[in-house]
């Protein structure tokens, strides 16, 4: 299963909080796919989501934005 979140034009750390709002409410196995475009948020929320348990699958540029996949 693979949810997916467009947090473009979300400033971190507000766009690490709604990310974890969406991945507590999902069962274990889970990706969710994050559209992100703050610099910020591209390097902080990957640490942030391993320090609560989660797996960083991939991390890729999408021109102006980034796609970060978690797997719950």
């Amino acid at each position: 299963m693979r949810e997916q979140l467009d947090l473009r034009g979300v400033k971190c750390p507000l766009s690490w909080a709604k990310a974890r709002v969406r991945l507590d409410a999902l069962p274990r196995g889970t990706e969710v796919e994050l559209r992100l475009d703050d610099p910020q948020a591209v390097r902080d929320i990957p640490r942030a989501a391993e320090a609560c348990g989660h797996h960083v699958v991939e991390l890729t540029r999408d021109g102006a934005a980034w796609r970060l996949t978690i797997e719950v």
